[in-house]
């Protein structure tokens, strides 16, 4: 049997909100497993409805993971790249999971809930991954610790994710809920206590946000609430659209276990301090690192009527490289993207910031140039 029947003869997972995209009439597809909204009806509607207004998502697909424990800090310090030891109550950063050769096993955000208890979202698609690699890894923590650990990871199965993403998030919060959360209440990247569950100030599509953790019958109730302010469900497609504009990575797409932070504009992540912080992958970094020979990802706009995708080859100050997510900006109205430009064999990389250079779109070439990230402001 090949990976691909194997893969079809296995139902596909849903979410408890599953009824509910259905009665809405959303275009179903397959997203590593789960059955999950592509639409709803227009995926540039959603789009600008996030952009403009707020929209509403369902991710609980994504995968919550709790680390407890006394020396749950220890090990997160040493499994992590970002330090969370930077982290006060009730805080969360962002962070690559790395193996030993520094390759990207995952990117997630870690939060400090509690004393002794932290909360990990990871992504969808690399769920046994993940959760293989830190129990393994927790095997090599205990084996060099050489002490009785006092350690838990624990898979939250049963709680739900929804997000709510645009400008009037918080004003549509409060009519619903009378719950203020301005930000002097919930700052940027905080978590708290909400209903019987939690709430952050976070989000993947560069808007001021929420992202809801609770078990699934909150979950119904906010999801019902928020539609009947007339919030706009937004899928995928447009979860995709948005994020990229926003400058932000996918998973798969622009970093993989082949690819090590420093080549997926990750380098922001790493907590290179203090310098006797162990962590997997620091001394594979620190010898790249040193090298100063590695490739750069770079966002890039295309300056001809046309979509940039995946795969297609680019050359940007004489360095090749290939085009990562790519995809027509709704907000811009231009092709924009991230490439990924390999250093020359002889020179090293060249200053790519400003640069111009080409794509090939179906055999057509096409001229590119490089810009800042993110896309918006």
């Amino acid at each position: 049997m090949t990976l691909d029947s194997a893969h079809l003869s296995t139902p596909l997972k849903r979410t408890p909100l599953f009824a509910l995209h259905q009665k809405a009439q959303a275009k179903l597809v397959d997203f590593h497993g789960w059955e999950m909204p592509l639409h709803y009806g227009s995926q540039m509607e959603e789009h600008r409805a996030v952009r403009n207004n707020a929209g509403l998502f369902d991710v609980s697909h994504m995968t919550v993971i709790d680390i407890t424990g006394k020396d749950a800090q220890a090990f997160l310090r040493f499994v992590l790249a970002n330090d969370v030891a930077k982290l006060t109550r009730n805080k969360g950063l962002y962070s690559v999971l790395l193996n030993h050769d520094a390759g990207i096993i995952d990117d997630l955000i870690a939060y400090d809930i509690d004393t002794d208890f932290y909360r990990l979202v990871t992504n969808s698609g690399t769920h046994p991954k993940v959760l293989n690699w830190l129990t393994t890894q927790k095997q090599l923590w205990v084996a060099q610790s050489k002490q009785e650990p006092h350690l838990e990871i624990h898979h939250q199965a049963s709680l739900c994710i929804l997000a709510l993403q645009g400008p009037k998030s918080e004003a549509i919060v409060e009519q619903a809920f009378k719950l203020s959360l301005p930000k002097t209440v919930l700052k940027r990247f905080h978590i708290m206590p909400c209903f019987d569950g939690w709430v952050a100030r976070t989000g993947y599509t560069g808007e001021d946000g929420f992202e809801w953790i609770v078990p699934e019958a909150t979950a119904l109730k906010i999801w019902q609430a928020l539609l009947a302010e007339g919030v706009q469900p937004v899928g995928l497609g447009a979860r995709d659209t948005l994020r990229l504009e926003a400058g932000l990575n996918l998973y798969g797409n622009d970093m993989t276990i082949d690819h090590h932070p420093l080549e997926a504009h990750l380098g922001w992540t790493i907590a290179w301090e203090p310098k006797d912080r162990s962590f997997v992958g620091r001394e594979k970094l620190e010898a790249i690192k040193a090298s100063n020979h590695f490739a750069q990802m770079v966002g890039v706009r295309l300056c001809e009527k046309g979509v940039l995708r995946a795969h297609q080859k680019v050359h940007i100050a004489g360095c090749e490289g290939e085009m990562l997510s790519g995809t027509y900006s709704p907000t811009k109205e231009v092709g924009i993207g991230f490439a990924r430009v390999n250093p020359h064999p002889t020179q090293g990389m060249p200053s790519l910031k400003g640069a111009t250079g080409t794509v090939e779109i179906r055999g057509k070439v096409m001229k590119i140039e490089v810009v800042s990230l993110p896309f918006l402001p």
